[in-house]
């Protein structure tokens, strides 16, 4: 009996098209120096959570279902008097997308996340971090099409991190662009 081995769509075009564009732009010798997506890193961070420990279950609930892996609290790491913060306290949620789960993620990112967005004119070239990892901060969680508008009783953003093996910015930005990110026309483009 032979099992059909599924492969996202992104992870296809990855080995198919992105491998093949990114040697003859950089002149790679092995698809092993081919810069590759890692994992993607889903953070959220919860206003009024010290008050209110609902809140970070309702956070939690949101970025499982936008992901389709099993979210995890952030606990502080310091007490702070003034915020009324203890150690150890919940104060937010974060997944880790690795494999098949990263590249569904940010298939329906590009595809229909994003394109949710008001006045949408691409993303924003500017937020390397100059080690080939990209950041990406999303105002509203009601772009995923995983959430009903009607049960979400607060509107809060959360932070998107592509970790890449690149070593530079540049590599990073073709990757990411080849993978369909619709980054802004800017002055790369025009070389």
């Amino acid at each position: 009996m032979s099992t059909v081995k599924y492969t996202p769509r992104l992870a296809d075009k990855y080995t198919k098209e992105v491998i093949p564009a990114l040697s003859k732009k950089f002149g790679y010798k092995s698809v092993m120096q081919t810069p590759k997506l890692e994992k993607i890193c889903i953070n959220r961070g919860v206003n009024g959570a010290v008050n209110d420990k609902k809140l970070v279950d309702i956070a939690l609930d949101e970025l499982t279902m936008i992901t389709g892996q099993k979210a995890v609290p952030t606990m502080s790491k310091k007490d702070i008097s003034n915020f009324k913060l203890r150690k150890g306290m919940p104060i937010g949620a974060r997944v880790t997308l690795r494999g098949v789960k990263m590249y569904e993620f940010l298939d329906r990112l590009v595809s229909v996340a994003l394109p949710r967005v008001r006045d949408f004119k691409g993303i924003s070239d500017k937020a390397f971090d100059g080690r080939g990892n990209y950041t990406l901060g999303v105002t509203e969680q009601i772009i995923f099409p995983e959430i009903d508008i009607d049960k979400v009783n607060k509107i809060t953003g959360l932070d998107i991190t592509f970790v890449t093996s690149a070593g530079s910015n540049e590599e990073a930005y073709e990757l990411l662009k080849e993978l369909g990110m619709p980054f802004k026309n800017s002055k790369k483009d025009n070389n």
